[in-house]
């Protein structure tokens, strides 16, 4: 491995996700080697997914170069890569570009859909963790839009016509929103041709709510949101499989449709190598104490939703959504300042800073501890808040301009079929 000697203890990092990003921002010219590896070259902000999916923004607003976050920095180094195991008798990680050593290893490598072991919903439902997922499932709804516009198979159409997520967290919860605001405002525009009474967006959850972590209140305001968009809320019901276009539920409930979108649930995402028992195969998160060590070692930590570090407040882990993230990666830079001067670890302590879902133009809720509302005000927080946490001054600029030209004109430019996701041909139609 390429990388250059140095007399400072070297820190690993796996992963440039929220956790990772911020550790090696707080350790920027302190002497210690950081080296951060990832298997992309860019930081994505995955809280606007789902804009990218939904034609909102182009994936170059929410993605940003870690080779540039750090480019001023001297002890930073990134190096694209897959990492595969970790060594932790010698200290080291393999990896697909090869073996880098280490001092201190910080594993960040977030989280991942998880299936529950269903491998028809894995084979054939669209999931969105990443900028290519977004973009498979961006092409796949515009895909299906231009083929129901010419098919004369009424089934075939209105299967392609329906979209169903599955789960309605925030993410669900947005998607759908999103979903219904394409139909209701840009459907109706460049296919004149389709009945808009077809298009149908289904949200199913298990629980008996919808935004299940969120207050109760929350919930009420989003269903009502979501409902006045036009959206099919099916709660109490559970997901059992999907296969040949047919979405079947415990309750015996049908939905027949080509855009089927899994977002009901995420695991840890764990590299092998470690001890057996730091790992809580449940949720596939290593078991942290207080200053984020997996249980075992004492040079070797976990951050954000790959940690799960039991509290009082949160005896099954923090939620897996970026604040832990970006609060343990802060924290633990400064312990590892303190280990730098001798001085012993400080426990980590999260600050809940609420939560918050947008469902649409001028609709979002936001719980803020005992402050709970919903409406256009919590749709400007909302915004603001996410503009903040976007990387780099550009991402804020053109990410801000893009959800202004879309308020204004109720449009949204960036349908676009860059790269076709689907594999069979659009069987083509001679007019009369």
């Amino acid at each position: 491995m390429n990388l250059p000697k140095s007399e400072h203890p070297r820190l690993v990092i796996i992963g440039g996700g929220f956790a990772g990003i911020s550790l090696a921002r707080n350790l920027i010219d302190l002497p210690i080697q950081v080296v951060m590896v990832d298997k992309r070259n860019y930081h994505t902000f995955q809280p606007l997914l789902y804009q990218v999916s939904t034609s909102g923004l182009e994936p170059d607003s929410i993605a940003y170069p870690i080779r540039k976050i750090f480019n001023k920095s001297e002890n930073i180094y990134f190096r694209l890569g897959e990492v595969l195991s970790i060594n932790d008798q010698e200290n080291y990680i393999e990896t697909s570009i090869g073996k880098i050593d280490f001092d201190y290893l910080a594993i960040a490598t977030g989280s991942k859909t998880n299936f529950f072991g269903n491998k028809n919903i894995e084979q054939n439902a669209m999931s969105m963790k990443s900028v290519p997922q977004a973009l498979n499932l961006r092409s796949l709804i515009l895909e299906n839009l231009e083929e129901a516009s010419i098919t004369y198979d009424e089934q075939k159409r209105r299967r392609l016509l329906n979209f169903v997520v599955a789960g309605a967290g925030p993410t669900g919860v947005e998607l759908s929103g999103a979903l219904a605001e394409l139909k209701n405002h840009v459907v109706v525009r460049d296919f004149p041709d389709l009945n808009l009474d077809e298009i149908q967006v289904h949200l199913i959850e298990g629980e008996d709510r919808v935004l299940p972590p969120m207050s109760k209140k929350a919930s009420k305001n989003a269903e009502k949101f979501l409902r006045k968009l036009g959206v099919h809320i099916h709660t109490n019901t559970f997901v059992e499989d999907y296969n040949d276009f047919i979405v079947e539920t415990k309750s015996g409930k049908t939905f027949e449709t080509e855009t089927f979108i899994w977002s009901a649930g995420v695991s840890g995402a764990p590299v092998d190598g470690l001890k057996g028992e730091s790992l809580v195969e449940n949720f596939k998160r290593y078991k942290v104490n207080e200053f984020n060590q997996v249980k075992g070692y004492e040079h070797i930590f976990a951050l954000g939703d790959i940690a799960l570090m039991e509290t009082e407040d949160w005896p099954d882990g923090h939620p897996m959504v970026a604040q832990p993230a970006i609060q343990q990666g802060r924290h633990l830079a400064k312990n590892l300042k303190r280990k730098l001067n001798n001085k012993e670890f400080i426990p980590f302590s999260y600050f809940d800073k609420g939560t918050m879902a947008t469902v649409g133009r001028n609709k979002a809720v936001v719980d803020l501890h005992q402050l709970k509302f919903g409406g256009a005000f919590a749709w400007f927080i909302w915004m603001f808040v996410h503009l903040w946490f976007l990387v780099g001054f550009r991402n804020r600029l053109v990410t801000f301009m893009n959800w202004v030209y879309n308020y204004i004109n109720y449009d949204r430019a960036a349908r676009i079929i860059v790269r076709p996701f689907k594999t069979k041909k659009v069987e083509m139609y001679d007019a009369d």
